[in-house]
C-alpha cells in the first residue's frame, strides 16, 4: 500500500471517531472478558502506556480494581477523551490527544504529559487494526519496542469481525471512498456502522502468521495468544509480546 492510500485511510477512521465518537462510546461501556483476563495478572504498581485508550473504560477498571501506578492513555479523537476524562474522574491518570499515525508520536507523548519511557506495560486494546498499511505498523510497535525496557510487555487485541457472520454482512465495497480493492492490502476492510446515523471505518483483520512476523521484525517474543469476546468467545485476537 502506498502512503496516500494509507493516509486517505487514517482520514476515514478519523472522520468515523470524530462525528461517532459519543454514539461509539455508549457501546463501549464495559470491559471486555480479555481484557479482565489479562488484568488479572497484572501488577498494581505498572506504568501503563495505553494506546487507542477511547473513552477510558480501562483506566476506570484499574482504578477501581487497586490500581496506583501511572497511567497515561493515547487517543485522537476528541469525544472519546472528553468521555475519558468523565469516566475516571480524581482517579490519578492522564490522557493525551495523540495520532498513533503520527511519525513522532512517541516524542509528543512525553512532552503532553510530563511522564516519559520507560513504560513496564503498553498496551493497544482494539486499535492496532485500525492502523493501515505494514509500514505504518512496523513504525508504531518499533517506537513500543523503543519505549519499553528490556523483558516490558506489548499487550493488544486486534479485531476478528471475520469470525461474525453479523460483522461480515457489514462489509462495504471500497468504491464507496473512491477506492478499490487493488489499492488496499489483503485483509483491509471497510465496514459500515448504524449507530445513530450512517458510518464508515477501516480495519485490518490480522492472522496469527502476520502477527508472528510482526513481532520477529521488531525484537518481540509472543508470550501467550488466545481469543475472547463477543457471543461466540472469537471476536478479538489477545497477545501478550514481551521485548527480548
Amino acid at each position: 500500500m502506498n502512503a496516500n492510500i494509507a493516509h486517505i485511510l487514517v482520514q476515514i477512521n478519523q472522520r468515523f471517531y470524530t462525528n461517532f465518537g459519543a454514539n461509539f462510546s455508549e457501546t463501549r461501556r464495559r470491559i471486555q472478558p480479555g481484557v479482565r483476563k489479562i488484568m488479572a495478572h497484572l501488577a498494581r504498581d505498572e506504568r501503563i502506556l495505553d494506546l487507542g485508550c477511547g473513552n477510558g473504560e480501562f483506566a476506570r477498571a484499574l482504578a477501581q480494581n487497586g490500581f496506583h501506578g501511572e497511567y497515561l492513555g493515547l487517543d485522537f479523537s476528541q469525544p472519546l477523551l472528553r468521555d475519558a476524562h468523565l469516566q475516571t474522574g480524581n482517579f490519578p491518570v492522564h490522557f493525551c490527544t495523540v495520532d498513533l499515525t503520527s511519525p513522532n508520536w512517541s516524542v509528543n507523548t512525553a512532552n503532553c504529559a510530563r511522564l516519559a519511557a520507560p513504560w513496564t506495560l503498553v498496551t493497544c486494546f482494539a486499535t492496532l487494526h485500525h492502523i493501515p498499511s505494514r509500514a505504518l505498523r512496523l513504525h508504531l510497535i518499533q517506537q513500543v519496542h523503543r519505549l519499553l525496557p528490556s523483558g516490558g510487555q506489548f499487550i493488544h487485541s486486534n479485531w476478528q469481525f471475520l469470525n461474525s457472520e453479523r460483522l461480515r454482512a457489514r462489509i462495504q465495497p471500497w468504491e464507496k471512498v473512491g477506492l478499490s480493492a487493488d489499492d488496499v492490502d489483503d485483509g483491509d476492510y471497510l465496514l459500515d456502522w448504524r449507530a445513530g446515523g450512517q458510518g464508515l471505518r477501516y480495519a485490518h483483520h490480522f492472522s496469527p502468521e502476520e502477527l508472528a512476523q510482526l513481532a520477529a521484525d521488531t525484537g518481540f517474543i509472543i508470550e501467550e495468544s488466545f481469543l475472547s469476546d463477543g457471543e461466540s468467545g472469537r471476536l478479538a485476537l489477545y497477545q501478550i509480546w514481551r521485548k527480548s
